[in-house]
C-alpha cells in the first residue's frame, strides 16, 4: 500500500532543501509529537549514500532507528530512498505560495495505514514549522 502525505512550507526552495537534508535540523524538526525526540541523525545524500535518524521517547521507554539509502537524488526536486524493501519517495515542488513538500512511501504491515499517515502527516507538519520558524 502506498501513502502520501504532504504539506506546504512557505519558505524558499532553498530553505527548504537545507532543513531538510541537515542532521542537526532534522534532530530539531524530526517529530511527531512532544514527547519523542531524534537523538542522532546522520545524511550521506547522494545515490548509495546512508541516512539515519534515531527516535526516542523522551522518557526512554522505546527507540527506534530510522533508516535507508538513497536511490536517487536531484537537488531541491526529489529524493527516493530505500528503506529495507520498501520505498520512500519526497518530491519538492516550487510554487507561488512556497515549497510543497509531497512523501510517498510503502507502508509497512504493524500499523494501520490511518496510523502511518498521522505519524508521517506529524512529522512533516513539525518540519514546516521548524522552517517558517526560522524565517
Amino acid at each position: 500500500m502506498k501513502i502520501t502525505v504532504q504539506a506546504l512550507v512557505r519558505a524558499p526552495l532553498s530553505a527548504v532543501w537545507a532543513a531538510w537534508s541537515d542532521p542537526e535540523a532534522i534532530k530539531v524538526w524530526n517529530t511527531a509529537s512532544p514527547d519523542w525526540h531524534t537523538t542522532a541523525a546522520s545524511v550521506d545524500l547522494r545515490v548509495g549514500g546512508q541516512f539515519s535518524s534515531r527516535m526516542e521517547a523522551k522518557d526512554g521507554s522505546f527507540g527506534f532507528d530510522f533508516a535507508g539509502t538513497y536511490s536517487a537524488v536531484e537537488p531541491h526536486r526529489l529524493i527516493v530512498s530505500q528503506l529495507g524493501d520498501r520505498e520512500l519517495r519526497v518530491e519538492f515542488s516550487e510554487g507561488p505560495e512556497g515549497v510543497t513538500v509531497r512523501e510517498t512511501f510503502d507502508g509497512e504491515p504493524t500499523h494501520s495505514e490511518e496510523q502511518q499517515r498521522a505519524g508521517w502527516q506529524a512529522i512533516l507538519d513539525s518540519f514546516v514549522r521548524y522552517v517558517e520558524g526560522r524565517g
